[in-house]
């Protein structure tokens, strides 16, 4: 899943099936395959969005 979320993150455009094959022989479902890929989409786009609109960082997150 881990090796799976990476990919879609770094080289989305390079995803094959494959890559979801791996996640079935793992044990994940069609459905389980599916909120993964919300997530880590969801998670790319509202950083573009914030990254876009250069908004700040929360004071409590370490900046290093």
């Amino acid at each position: 899943m881990l090796r799976y979320s990476l990919k879609l993150t770094r080289t989305p455009w390079a995803m094959v099936e494959e890559d979801v094959a791996a996640l079935r022989a793992a044990g994940h479902s069609d459905v389980d395959i599916l909120h993964i890929t919300e997530v880590v989409g969801y998670f790319a786009y509202v950083n573009r969005i914030a990254d876009g609109l250069n908004v700040p960082l929360e004071s409590w997150i370490d900046h290093d």
